[in-house]
This record gives C-alpha cells, sequence and structure tokens, in this order.
C-alpha cells in the first residue's frame, strides 16, 4: 500500500514540475513578445535614475546671478518708493507755502527804498513781526534770532539766511526808526516798515495776528501781536514756525534740517 502511495506521489509531482515549467515557459514568450514589440515601435525603457542626480548644479556663479537680479529689483522698488514719498513731500510743502501761509510783499527799508519778497527768492529768510516800542517780548525775540543767525553762519555749507523783522505798528515805526532798532540786534537784520495798508495785506498773508491797544496819557499803546519767526525756503513758500517756547539751538537746529530736506527734494535723482 504504501509503494501504491509513494508511486502516486512522485508521478503527481513530476507532472506539477512539468506543469510550472510550461506556465513559466509560455509568461517568458508573452514577455519577450511583448519587449520586442516596445522595442520595433521605438520605445525604450525607462532609465532608473538615482536619487539627486539629473537637477543641474547649483553652482556659486547662478546663486550670484540669482542674487544681484534680486538686489535689483529690490533696489529698483526701493527707488520708485522713494520717489514717490519725495514727490508728495514736494507737493505738500508746495500746497502748504502757497495757499495756507506767506505769500508775496511789498514794504519799504530802513533807506525808505521800496523792497518786495521776488528779491528774496533764491535765499532762505526768517521773519519776524513786531514793533519798535515792545517793552520785552520783541526785545527778547529779536535776540534770540541774533543768536541763531550768529549760529547758522558760524557753520560751513550751510546756505546764508536773511534775517527780517516786519513792523505791526507803521504808524510810529518810520523806516528810519525801524533801521536804529534793528542795528541794536544784528547788522544782518533788516528792517521793513511800509504804509498800513501794505502792512496789513503782509501780515494777512502771514496769518500774523495783529492789534492796538488803547492809548495812555503820552499817546503809548501796546500792539497785541502774534509772537512766532516764520521760515521761509529760498522758493519763497512757508516751511516752517517758532514760538516763545523754542530756544535759539532749537531754531537753528530745525533750520538746519529743514535746509537739509529742501537740498535733498531739488537735487533730484539720488542714482
Amino acid at each position: 500500500m504504501s509503494t501504491i502511495i509513494s508511486s502516486l506521489g512522485r508521478f503527481a509531482f513530476n507532472n506539477c514540475k512539468k506543469c510550472s515549467k510550461g506556465v513559466l515557459s509560455s509568461q517568458i514568450r508573452l514577455k519577450s513578445k511583448v519587449l520586442n514589440r516596445f522595442y520595433s515601435e521605438g520605445y525604450r525603457a525607462p532609465i532608473r535614475k538615482e536619487p539627486g542626480k539629473g537637477i543641474g548644479p547649483i553652482s556659486w556663479k547662478n546663486m550670484i546671478i540669482t542674487s544681484t537680479l534680486g538686489a535689483g529689483l529690490m533696489g529698483f522698488m526701493w527707488y520708485v518708493k522713494k520717489e514717490k514719498e519725495e514727490a508728495m513731500a514736494k507737493e505738500r510743502q508746495r500746497m502748504l507755502g502757497k495757499t495756507q501761509i506767506g505769500g508775496k510783499f511789498e514794504l519799504i527799508d530802513s533807506e525808505s527804498k521800496p523792497r518786495s519778497s521776488d528779491e528774496f527768492l533764491g535765499q532762505w529768510m526768517l521773519i519776524y513781526f513786531g514793533f519798535t516800542h515792545c517793552p520785552d517780548i520783541c526785545p527778547d525775540e529779536l535776540e534770540k534770532m541774533a543768536l541763531v543767525i550768529d549760529t547758522l553762519d558760524k557753520n560751513e555749507g550751510t546756505p546764508k539766511i536773511q534775517p527780517v523783522f516786519i513792523s505791526v505798528d507803521p504808524t510810529r515805526d518810520s523806516p528810519p526808526v525801524v533801521g536804529k532798532y534793528c542795528k541794536e540786534f544784528s547788522p544782518r537784520l533788516l528792517g521793513l516798515t511800509g504804509s498800513e495798508e501794505q502792512v496789513g495785506k503782509t501780515c494777512k498773508a502771514y496769518r500774523v495776528y495783529f492789534s492796538a491797544g488803547p492809548k495812555d496819557k503820552d499817546s503809548d499803546y501796546i500792539v497785541d501781536h502774534t509772537i512766532i519767526m516764520y521760515l521761509v525756503n529760498p522758493e519763497g513758500q512757508f516751511v516752517d514756525y517758532y514760538g516763545q517756547n523754542k530756544n535759539a539751538h532749537d531754531i537753528a537746529s530745525s533750520i538746519k534740517l529743514n535746509m537739509a530736506k529742501f537740498e535733498q527734494l531739488n537735487k533730484g535723482s539720488w542714482f
């Protein structure tokens, strides 16, 4: 019995081997036919690439070119932004000077010569409105102005600024009186006066308030007025103002800053 079982097992095993070989041979023949067809029609098997290969090399040259292009783009964007900001600042300054404070004037100097605001185009001006009979405030402010001018004159490269005193009391402040008064503070201080109409127009242009008080028994009176110094640029436009709370050092520093801004806005492109 065992002999029969053993014979049957060998028979089944041999047939299984033949079957497996037959199936394997069929698969190989099928694959060969498929590959032959692909090759005959121009197909090629894909080449397996190693990881990291097939990508162009990243060299220092490529990095430098990329960085340069990026820096150039950023620089151009910054330049456009800066130009826009400067144009807006210049326009704001122009509108402020022309429509709000300041403007043309025609007055008379200490020698009774007509003086026009157009004569001062091309130079900076620091203007103070007051009157020669002022007991304390005007002298203090004009002494401060004289100190500012002296400070600026000592700085090499700083443009010359013309200090101007304009009287708000044309009735008493004749040209000779104004001239003598200004010499007490600085030889560079220019005194201007004029008719009531001329003075009134100038004060209105600079938004200066003034009003004569009641007269005493000696016909003397005090003029109440705005206590401000006005900074005017070379284009004749109002730039800044300084009240009593500003000392000479603060005013001189502010004027130098405004001069630097004006030069920057009017020198053209940075490049």
